[in-house]
């Protein structure tokens, strides 16, 4: 009987991993733009397909488009993201300086982290539903079909604890100064 229940359980930590990646900690990561949208000749475009964004120190993030003409958008959609960076632009790049995070800023963040772990525990759960709800569809035997909702359980306490220990070294990371 095959449930894909690991494969979909490892989806749902992907998901939780690049969720993660976004809660920035006071230090310059590249992927802290990932999904930012930038209107690149009326089309909206991601902005690491147009620009190369790089990390010269730990608090700034440097953006430099391939073609200058697209700055200003650059620039329009990062203010619109709402980062709470304020882009400066050089007329050859845009420079973020990420600022210090402040304690409550902080706490803040650990609880969005939080939350995000909670939401993947949440769909962690509704496919063990799903998959017992299959099993038991199936008319096995009872000690076959006990055996098959024994390792789902197994799936699901072994990925919970994967959540609480990315939620957890997210919480250490931004708690950090």
């Amino acid at each position: 009987m095959n449930l894909n229940t690991e494969a979909r359980m490892d989806k749902v930590i992907e998901s939780l991993e690049s969720k993660l990646l976004s809660i920035r900690a006071g230090r310059a990561n590249p992927s802290m733009l990932n999904g930012l949208m930038v209107e690149y000749y009326g089309t909206p475009t991601l902005i690491n397909a147009i620009a190369n964004i790089t990390v010269p120190e730990a608090r700034q993030l440097f953006i430099k488009p391939f073609d200058k003409s697209v700055l200003k958008n650059i620039e329009k959609a990062i203010n619109e993201a709402n980062l709470g960076i304020t882009p400066s632009n050089n007329g050859e790049m845009i420079i973020l300086t990420i600022p210090e995070l402040t304690e409550d800023r902080r706490k803040e963040y650990v609880k969005m982290a939080k939350s995000l772990g909670e939401e993947a525990k949440i769909s962690l759960r509704n496919i063990r539903q799903e998959d017992n709800e299959k099993i038991k569809k199936e008319e096995l035997p009872e000690d076959e079909e006990k055996l098959y909702l024994d390792d789902v359980q197994d799936a699901i306490n072994k990925y919970n604890k994967i959540v609480d220990d990315k939620v957890k070294e997210k919480e250490t990371e931004l708690m950090t100064v």
